[in-house]
């Protein structure tokens, strides 16, 4: 009996054993799990706020870039009105440059891209800009070059006296001959000066002609391009011989009477294509 009873209890024993461990696992899978779930949602909020400050980030950048293009545009449209101006200035035909045009660029009417542009449309933007901003550049240089060259030619226009103060005592075309008194043409311009006084390249140039020529007596001639050359006859003294560069304003001679003349001036002529021309409109009349 005591035998019997005791198996009984231990079956009665290993049972009550059994079942709480079934009870156990029962409780602590479950448990187990809810852990790991609370973890991996921890984590997703963690990837959540992570996933946030990436967008905050790309929000700051996107409002940077979509500045920085606003800039650019900006600054395209300056150059634009730029570029007009110094090509009226200039007097360039309209159909040379495009700067009167509207300049090319787009977007909202806020003069920026929307805050939602994707990435690739922002660079289209960017690399459209560049493209705009490198043709206006090429365009600006080769204006900039035209507008020099204009000045240069400028320089070397003649234009002024080659005096420094003085009246002109005989003008250009038709006169009386002061030695015969017979109907005669004046191809050039006498400025009386006292003897010695200094005679001015009225342009820059290079000189063609420095010694005595037949009637003139000393004489320079400045070939200043273009055609034009200018003459300076009866100098009591050159100063310059030929090939020197000269510049508008620089001191080639002496005035003086040499040749056939009745006293001290210097007699100025501009010719252009190697003909003569009134010289009028070339000159300024000394102080």
């Amino acid at each position: 009996m005591r035998t019997a009873a005791g198996i009984a209890l231990g079956a009665v024993v290993f049972g009550l054993f059994a079942l709480g461990a079934w009870f156990g696992a029962a409780f602590i899978g479950p448990r187990h799990l809810r852990d790991q779930l609370t973890g991996t949602r921890h984590e997703l909020v963690q990837q959540q706020g992570e996933v946030e400050r990436l967008n905050d980030v790309v929000s700051r950048d996107m409002n940077a870039l979509t500045l920085r293009i606003g800039r650019i545009q900006a600054e395209t449209t300056r150059l634009n009105a730029l570029g007009g101006r110094l090509a009226k200035l200039g007097k360039i035909d309209d159909g040379e440059f495009n700067f009167g045009s509207e300049p090319d660029i787009g977007g909202p009417e806020s003069g920026g891209l929307m805050m939602t542009s994707a990435p690739a449309q922002i660079s289209t933007e960017i690399g459209r800009l560049e493209r705009q901003l490198a043709s206006q550049s090429r365009q600006l240089s080769v204006l900039e070059e035209l507008l020099a060259g204009r000045e240069l030619d400028a320089s070397l226009m003649p234009s002024g006296t080659p005096v420094r103060a003085g009246y002109i005592s005989s003008p250009y075309g038709r006169r009386s001959d002061p030695f015969s008194g017979a109907a005669d043409f004046h191809p050039g311009i006498d400025f009386d000066g006292d003897y010695g006084t200094e005679i001015l390249a009225v342009g820059s140039g290079v000189v063609s002609f420095a010694g005595v020529k037949s009637g003139y007596g000393n004489t320079i001639e400045i070939d200043h391009g273009n055609g034009y050359v200018t003459r300076y006859g009866h100098n009591s003294k050159n100063l310059v011989a030929v090939g020197d560069p000269v510049r508008d304003g620089d001191v080639i001679g002496k005035v003086g009477s040499t040749g056939r003349s009745t006293g001290t001036h210097v007699h100025f002529e501009v010719w252009r294509d190697g003909r003569v021309v009134n010289p009028n409109e070339f000159v300024r009349q000394p102080g």
